[in-house]
């Protein structure tokens, strides 16, 4: 197959690339690089079956030749970027989800959107499942990264529906692993960052918020799998596994052998306006239809993310 990967130099679309390679696929990488970097893919330039453009995927799309399969994953997707980007967020979840799924169908190939955790907003089911709707303030400033990819999302069933494009959609939970950016603004690098250098670790509203962390190889695993799957209709992929923010910090401390102590700090900014008070995937409908659920455990994974940010602190 020939794959058009957008943000492919990002921190997930890096690791999808590779895939896809190993998978003996040819890849061809987009991104605008406001988020990403070519740093996550210079190991794969000079191989044969990969190609990098540098594009806007809000602006129209041309690529030559034949495409078998899109994945849309360019987005900023830290409370960092899409508030320093607000605009560039919204135009990249419409006008770019409109240009890559038109690309899709000129191209007769199957379609493969990335959506969010975040489209079920600050949840009032726990866990979320996939028939969940969604508490989301869409005037919030949160609401430019949700509502971005809430329109994705309809955006993606009409083309299915209407003009019968062969469409998947990935609703992605918390996920870390090499290549993060250290100044992404949540929460596994932040503490990483932290502990690596000794300083406090900073926990808002007291910790007791929750998440689900999963390792990158898990999430790209469930992407394949769902790309090749006949489901129609969007798959959690995520880890069940919940936790609370304080006890992530003690875990990151303990595994990074750090000294640092935890700081409870009231937070001053936006970030956290409608931050989700409690986030946790339901896999159900993952293990049924694509046979899948994460393999990395916690501690596993983040002593691989340790040793990636440690050359880099």
């Amino acid at each position: 197959m020939r794959v058009l990967i957008t943000g492919g130099a990002g921190f997930l679309g890096s690791h999808l690339c590779e895939r896809f390679l190993a998978e003996g696929h040819t890849v061809v990488a987009m991104d605008n690089l406001i988020t990403g970097s070519t740093d996550n893919i210079a190991h794969l330039i000079g191989n044969e079956r990969f190609s990098f453009i540098k594009h806007n995927v809000s602006n129209y799309i041309y690529l030559d030749g034949p495409v078998d399969a899109v994945l849309h994953f360019a987005s900023p997707a830290s409370p960092n970027d899409y508030l320093e980007h607000p605009i560039h967020t919204l135009k990249v979840g419409s006008l770019g989800t409109l240009n890559t799924i038109g690309l899709a169908k000129a191209k007769g190939a199957r379609y493969l959107l990335a959506s969010t955790s975040e489209v079920y907003g600050d949840p009032q089911v726990n866990p979320q499942p996939e028939s969940y709707w969604g508490h989301v303030n869409p005037i919030g400033p949160r609401g430019v990264y949700d509502e971005a990819k809430r329109f994705a999302e309809a955006m993606t069933m009409a083309y299915q529906r209407y003009h019968g494009v062969e469409t998947r959609i990935v609703r992605i939970f918390n996920t870390y692993g090499p290549r993060m950016r250290l100044n992404d603004g949540r929460v596994v690098p932040n503490f990483i960052k932290q502990a690596l250098l000794g300083e406090p670790l900073t926990v808002y509203m007291g910790g007791q918020q929750t998440r689900s962390f999963q390792y990158c190889s898990d999430l790209v695993e469930g992407v394949y799998r769902l790309l090749f799957s006949d489901e129609r209709l969007p798959v959690n992929i995520g880890n069940p596994n919940e936790m609370t923010i304080v006890d992530f910090a003690r875990e990151v401390i303990r595994i990074s052998g750090s000294s640092s102590e935890i700081h409870y700090v009231e937070p001053t900014d936006e970030r956290i306006t409608d931050d989700p008070k409690v986030r946790r995937p339901d896999i159900s409908k993952a293990r049924r239809v694509l046979g899948w659920e994460p393999v990395v455990g916690l501690e596993a994974g983040l002593r691989k993310t340790l040793d990636y940010f440690r050359g880099r602190v």
